[in-house]
């Protein structure tokens, strides 16, 4: 079966310096008129300073195909390249080498607002945004309705927009985007604006969009987002392609080797957080997750694990307290309050691992305090190291809605069932 998209050995360079000088057709006409030699001479000489200049490779040699009915994510960094890819795909910006085929119809959502007017009403600015996406004018007309529903602007369709709050000015131009009828369909980080509940419409959107069997490209940082809409994923790196995949998998990947600065392993030896008067019994810690170093992804099982050496033979208990990154507690754990080891072996030394079967954690930046004790001495620990490594936690669609509690709700999320009843009148 055909692709509806094929990318072969794409490449965009961008020249860095002076921007060449520009002349109007009549002034370049009367410049080589007057002075001819001196003209060409000119030309010659710009043409040198530019093949001289520095450049910036914003993708380099990438090549993909994309069938029919896919939704595919495309994640990286910011400059990896993303947006360089969709308007090169959008035919904004052409390639400096390489060839792109699309076969259908293409809608691009890259910039939120393109086309609009602050002083036309609600109403205009559908038909003149409508109208710039490639959207005809009848096509407008038919959908103006379901749009203006979409966006919850019916009492202000007729009003300018310069007098919209900025939410409204956003809903109203998403919802023009997203009624494009196009075999082909580019999405730039629409999610990142708006508020929450304006986010879960655009995510519903796009899901719908998805179903009807149309080809999607998306762009975006909402890693849960990527996961419950995509069936495969591309991860780019300084403009190359890294990896095509599953979005589990290629995300796992990006968390890897993109965002963790610090790996998952640390010597705890000679640690400058461990606390006056503790015996020197943490060797070495070690954070994983799923094949991830140093951190882990909401709801994943996670595994703190210590090697130790104690100076006689101990039972070993262990707790991990987990704080936010300024250092606020947010819980702890120990198996001393629930015993298990209390009546294994003593030993002089070996591992010891604490297992969060699903981890509660929202996406972000945590340390670990570190507590090593023996179950024959419950008063004390005898080892203790403050601030001993980071966790990273990623976003993960963990309820499977590309949705995520929200930030202001806390560090922790929690699972929980809900029951509706109808109550009647003799029960009220």
């Amino acid at each position: 079966m055909r692709p509806m998209v094929r990318v072969e050995g794409v490449t965009k360079r961008y020249r860095l310096g002076e921007r060449e000088p520009y002349f109007t057709l009549r002034e370049a006409l009367m410049r080589a008129l007057a002075a001819p030699a001196r003209w060409s001479r000119a030309r010659r000489g710009t043409a040198r300073r530019a093949a001289d200049a520095p450049y910036l490779l914003a993708l380099d040699d990438v090549s993909f195909a994309v069938d029919a009915g896919a939704v595919v994510g495309i994640i990286g960094r910011n400059g990896a390249g993303k947006s360089t890819l969709l308007k090169i795909l959008s035919r904004i910006t052409e390639p400096t080498a390489g060839q792109i085929d699309l076969y259908g119809r293409v809608g691009s959502l890259l910039e939120i607002g393109t086309g609009f007017h602050p002083e036309l009403t609600g109403r205009d600015n559908v038909f003149l945004s409508g109208a710039i996406l490639g959207m005809r004018r009848a096509e407008i007309a038919r959908k103006f309705d379901a749009i203006v529903a979409f966006a919850e602007v019916e009492k202000f369709i007729d009003t300018p927009v310069k007098r919209y709050s900025s939410g409204m000015y956003v809903r109203l131009a998403f919802a023009v985007a997203a009624h494009l009828e196009t075999e082909i369909l580019l999405v730039d980080e629409v999610l990142a604006v708006g508020d929450a509940a304006f986010q879960k419409r655009c995510l519903g959107k796009m899901g719908e969009v998805a179903r009807t069997g149309r080809t999607v490209l998306f762009v975006s940082h909402n890693m849960a987002a990527i996961e419950s809409l995509c069936q495969s994923c591309i991860l780019l790196r300084g403009g190359r392609l890294q990896g095509i995949g599953p979005p589990s998998e290629i995300i796992t990947r990006y968390m890897t080797e993109e965002l963790l600065e610090r790996g998952g392993g640390a010597e705890m030896s000679n640690h400058p957080g461990r606390r006056r008067g503790s015996i020197v019994m943490l060797r070495s810690v070690r954070v994983w997750s799923d094949g991830v170093e140093g951190g882990g992804r909401m709801g994943a099982r996670l595994v703190v694990e210590a090697n130790f050496a104690a100076p006689r033979p101990i039972r070993p208990t262990f707790a991990v307290t987990i704080k936010s990154a300024n250092g606020a507690p947010i819980f702890g754990v120990s198996n001393r309050w629930t015993r298990q080891g209390a009546e294994a072996e003593p030993l002089r030394g070996g591992l010891i691992a604490c297992e969060f079967p699903r981890l509660p954690l929202m996406p972000g930046t945590y340390l670990l305090d570190l507590y090593l004790g023996d179950f024959g001495d419950p008063t004390r620990d005898l080892d203790v190291i403050l601030d001993a490594v980071t966790l990273e936690v990623f976003p993960s669609d963990i309820y499977g809605t590309g949705m995520l509690p929200r930030p202001i709700d806390g560090p922790v999320f929690c699972d929980a069932t809900w029951r509706v009843q109808e109550v009647g009148d003799s029960d009220a």
